[in-house]
């Protein structure tokens, strides 16, 4: 296993290497702007990268993810979809459309729906029915748009795929379902790849971003891996265990639309209140935020996977969750002084 995770490594840094060149011909470039705080046109390529090492290892583990031919064409339409919005910045409705097609895909051709939530009261758990056609949606556009606002400093994206890809390794692995476990394995290799070139160890004239087209397959690749974590006979963890492993992305998404609606602003509008710009207005540098932001989604999934492991009350596990989120929305909240000092509000997303 170890030699084949070294080859996608390195097959992985070879593809960045090319995906870098093949976004610049075609312009899929970050500006620096007032929202976008960097020097110089990033290529938004890891994406792209990212794709293309899925698509050839899928070839290797086919058997790594269920439905593996339905999963790579949502993909493949993200990935282009996420490269027009990378290109051109398309309005949320076309965004939204196609995310919310690709959901109805998962359903009606591959099976693949969020259709029960666990034992969250009682002895019986709780099936949604025909609420799955409502709920599967919501999740897909949930999951896509949480990884895609987290992208904000270089190597949250990367790092809080990772820590929730591993959690799901060591559930996979736990329970004897090792194309699985390799899968997820193979994903962080991928990452790890991306991480070398995106927080300029190899130097900051190589640097790339995910761009929109990362954190879309991204999300979405993530998404699909706890439905089949936690739906149907083969499950290996219980649906509120999935709200650990992805909870800094999901506190953050809910904590920054909760601030925009209450400010009355449309929760889509971008803006610097997510939790690492915020520490970065305290005073943190970015790889401090960083850390910061990575030690807190370990700790968050290693309760959800101890909870799993303890078989603790799936309501109790829900009621920490709750209480933990609006920790997180307190945590994020400055005084009406400090966000005046700041700026205007921009954001990377």
């Amino acid at each position: 296993m170890l030699y084949q995770l070294g080859v996608i490594f390195f097959l992985a840094l070879l593809l960045m290497a090319i995906a870098r060149v093949i976004a610049v011909k075609l312009a899929l470039v970050d500006k620096p702007s007032v929202r976008k705080q960097h020097q110089g046109h990033i290529p938004l390529s890891g994406g792209i990268a990212i794709y293309l090492s899925v698509v050839l290892f899928s070839f290797r583990q086919p058997d790594g993810i269920p439905h593996m031919a339905v999963y790579l064409g949502c993909v493949t339409a993200l990935l282009l979809l996420g490269m027009l919005d990378d290109r051109f910045e398309l309005p949320v409705a076309p965004r939204m459309t196609v995310q919310g097609g690709l959901a109805l895909v998962m359903m009606l051709v591959a099976g693949m729906q969020l259709s029960s939530l666990g034992h969250l009261w009682g002895d019986d758990a709780v099936q949604l029915g025909y609420g799955a056609l409502l709920m599967t949606p919501l999740a897909v556009w949930g999951a896509i748009n949480a990884y895609n606002m987290v992208d904000g400093i270089d190597g949250q994206l990367g790092m809080l795929c990772c820590v929730t890809l591993a959690g799901l390794a060591a559930l996979f692995a736990l329970d004897g379902h090792l194309a699985a476990v390799l899968w997820c394995l193979s994903l962080i290799a991928t990452l790890a790849a991306y991480l070398l070139f995106n927080l300029g160890v190899l130097g900051r004239r190589y640097q790339i971003f995910m761009g929109d087209a990362g954190s879309m397959v991204m999300g979405f690749t993530v998404l699909w891996l706890l439905l089949t974590a936690t739906q149907g006979e083969d499950a290996v963890m219980r649906p509120v265990g999935a709200l650990w492993l992805i909870a800094v992305p999901l506190m953050d998404m809910a904590s920054v639309m909760l601030r925009r609606i209450v400010r009355r602003r449309s929760p889509f509008r971008a803006d610097r209140d997510h939790l690492h710009h915020v520490l970065i207005r305290r005073g943190f540098s970015a790889r401090q935020a960083l850390a910061i932001s990575g030690l807190l989604a370990m700790v968050l999934a290693a309760f959800g996977l101890f909870g799993e492991l303890l078989a603790l009350q799936e309501n109790l596990m829900l009621a920490a969750f709750l209480l933990c989120s609006g920790g997180y929305f307190l945590l994020g909240r400055e005084p009406r002084r400090t966000r005046m000092a700041s700026g205007s509000p921009a954001a990377d997303r």
